[in-house]
């Protein structure tokens, strides 16, 4: 009998020793190595086979490999295609990760149940048929009644993959859904469900069967509490694409980011509304995300309008700020939806270049939507929303602004400046301050929008409140 030999593996990267260490060598995590039984010709000599080749390849000059165009399933969904770079491409491993409860199984039901004449194998780990059966029941109901799904989509729960294999090989599907990979676990690792090497090697069983059989597979993945996607740093590197699902459960929208693609561009999202029976696609989120500015005038003080960017696409985000007297000796700082210390450098920002004191007074940030902005153009617009609430005075809600802020106060250029004036103008805005540098290049007689170039915070600031 096979003597087993014992190791200890980091549970947050992987990294194995043959004794437990307090601290991880590689990540700095402490207390997270586990002891795990390997057996000496199970996990790894599968892991090796699982990687092999039945051909045996050559090296070929550049010149002569013929490339030609990957065939993809359209997945009826526009938002959802547009992350995956045109659709699913033939024999890739797809991963999709985010919070509990954010919606993941959902959307991929609900696509699954839209791929018309095509036979979907969904395979669930955490669910019963029935609890599946509910949800798709909930998904296939409208607002004209109930309808019929268009795909053949068959459920079964498992979580061996030997016997997925076997009902792969009964169904012979056109597309395979895995719930979840941290579910599911291989005979030959004596380990329990979710731990690394299961998670390590059921992954790799799943890229060699998408390889070599040219059905694509989608994983759903759980994530950690630090927000990152639980098992092994190795599980991103072997799919061929990872998309993040972010929302927050309390706000009605969802967004889907690519972090890895290799079909397609990283940069695009897609934005979702949760709604009763899934989720809808957001084909303008800007009208959403924005007040109604048709009464044009005075608005409340506090608000801005930010022309951003999330990916390569334009939003107008609303952002709100609420400056008061602190209650307590310890001024209060908090941002919603927005990066915290970078609220902190524009505060400075804006007392040391501008000249007003908010050193004693408690700031409120809210990015409106429950979204999350990284894009650094909103920064004029989170200081124009500091200074009314702190003045009191509104902003005329046809007025929108982009640009970055430097420390010594001057206004940075930004990316796609033409997306967002051309943004701006489709949704009503009368007027847009932009960066001076970005007035470079600009044909302004072919904008309606009126562009405001300005070069300091004083500037855009005298622009706004006079």
């Amino acid at each position: 009998m096979a003597k087993e030999k014992i190791a200890y593996v980091c549970a947050n990267c992987g990294y194995d020793s043959p004794r437990w260490i307090g601290k991880c060598p590689s990540c700095g995590e402490w207390n997270s190595f586990v002891e795990q039984r390997i057996g000496k010709n199970t996990s790894q000599k599968k892991a090796s086979q699982s990687y092999s080749s039945s051909t045996i390849s050559s090296p070929v000059s550049i010149r002569e490999i013929q490339t030609s165009e990957d065939p993809r399933i359209n997945l009826h969904d526009n938002e959802l295609n547009r992350v995956l770079g045109g659709g699913l491409v033939m024999g890739s491993l797809v991963l999709i990760g985010g919070e509990p409860g954010i919606g993941k199984s959902t959307l991929i039901l609900q696509t699954a149940l839209r791929l018309k004449g095509l036979k979907v194998l969904y395979v669930s780990g955490e669910e019963s048929a029935r609890q599946i059966k509910l949800r798709a029941d909930r998904l296939c109901e409208s607002e004209e009644g109930n309808f019929v799904p268009e795909s053949d989509c068959q459920v079964v729960c498992e979580v061996v993959i030997e016997k997925i294999f076997d009902h792969i090989e009964n169904v012979r599907p056109d597309l395979v859904v895995i719930d979840s990979i941290q579910t599911i676990a291989t005979e030959n690792v004596e380990t329990s469900p979710g731990s690394i090497s299961q998670i390590r090697e059921c992954t790799a069983l799943l890229l060699k069967f998408a390889k070599e059989s040219g059905i694509p597979v989608i994983i759903i993945g759980h994530i950690n509490k630090e927000g990152s996607i639980a098992g092994p740093k190795i599980l991103e590197h072997m799919v061929d694409t990872v998309l993040q699902f972010e929302g927050d459960q309390h706000y009605l929208y969802r967004i889907v980011r690519s972090i890895k693609n290799r079909f397609g561009s990283t940069d695009e999202i897609g934005i979702y509304e949760m709604k009763r029976n899934g989720l809808r696609e957001v084909s303008n989120p800007s009208e959403l995300l924005i007040t109604d500015i048709d009464d044009g005038g005075e608005g409340l003080s506090g608000i801005a309008v930010a022309s951003a960017i999330e990916g390569v696409r334009p939003l107008l985000i609303e952002t709100q700020a609420l400056v008061s007297t602190a209650a307590y000796g310890t001024p209060q700082r908090s941002a919603t939806g927005f990066d915290l210390r970078r609220l902190n450098m524009l505060l400075a920002v804006l007392e040391k270049r501008v000249g007003f004191k908010l050193a004693q007074k408690d700031v409120y940030l809210n990015i409106a939507g429950g979204i999350r902005v990284t894009d650094p153009a909103i920064d004029l617009s989170v200081i124009a929303a500091v200074l009314s609430s702190n003045v009191d005075t509104g902003i005329e809600k046809t007025i929108c602004m982009t640009g970055e802020v430097g420390l010594s106060g001057e206004i940075r250029p930004v990316s796609r400046i033409h997306q967002r004036i051309a943004e701006a103008d489709k949704l009503g805005f009368k007027q847009i301050i932009i960066p001076q540098a970005n007035l470079s290049g600009l044909d302004l007689k072919k904008l309606s929008i009126e562009v405001t170039p300005v070069r300091k915070v004083e500037e855009a600031l005298r622009e706004l409140f006079g």
